[in-house]
């Protein structure tokens, strides 16, 4: 694999014929892209709770009042009790992998200390659980023509509601996702 081939840092956005209820209509954003498989966050799929009940499990006691309304996303049906945090800005935090020097993922408890102390970054996306594929995995998925990717957009990532963000993702490589079938094709 090529380092053109790689999709760090890019959106993977759910074709409509794909079914797979983890993934039906979803945008995913790929964290980590290698030889040995790909990690990413889903970005559209809030949960029914928010981050002050997380909080409150962690003994965190949140210091400003906007916190404890923040979305919680399902991140991916992979380890659905392990917290991750996609954000920008520089911080030092205990363990973050910076996917580019913008935007970063966070999974250690002082990230989310610092968001209660109004302290964290401003833009965040906090997701329970992650998606992951094996060696070779999302490629044959690709393939099938179950995803689009293109580059993620900090705009998409962060500020755009969530319910748009599967056709907004979409938008960005010139594609309108209702014109599309839901039956692959092959040539």
């Amino acid at each position: 694999m090529t380092d053109t081939t790689l999709l760090t840092n890019h959106f993977l956005i759910a074709m409509p014929g794909l079914q797979d209820p983890n993934f039906s209509r979803t945008v995913t954003y790929v964290c980590e892209h290698s030889e040995e498989g790909a990690m990413g966050i889903v970005i559209n799929r809030p949960m029914e709770i928010q981050l002050g009940e997380i909080l409150a499990q962690l003994d965190i006691e949140p210091e400003v009042s906007n916190v404890s309304n923040a979305p919680v996303y399902l991140g991916g049906p992979v380890q659905t009790d392990r917290g991750f945090v996609i954000h920008d800005g520089h911080f030092n935090f205990d363990s973050t992998l910076s996917v580019t020097d913008q935007i970063h993922v966070t999974t250690s408890r002082d990230v989310l200390e610092a968001i209660a102390k109004g302290q964290g970054p401003a833009n965040r996306l906090i997701a329970l659980g992650y998606a992951g594929w094996g060696s070779g995995q999302l490629e044959q998925e690709m393939i099938a023509n179950a995803w689009l990717n293109g580059p993620a957009n900090a705009q998409i990532l962060f500020s755009t509601p969530s319910p748009h963000r599967w056709q907004s993702a979409a938008q960005l490589l010139g594609v309108d996702l209702n014109l599309l079938s839901g039956q692959a094709g092959h040539a």
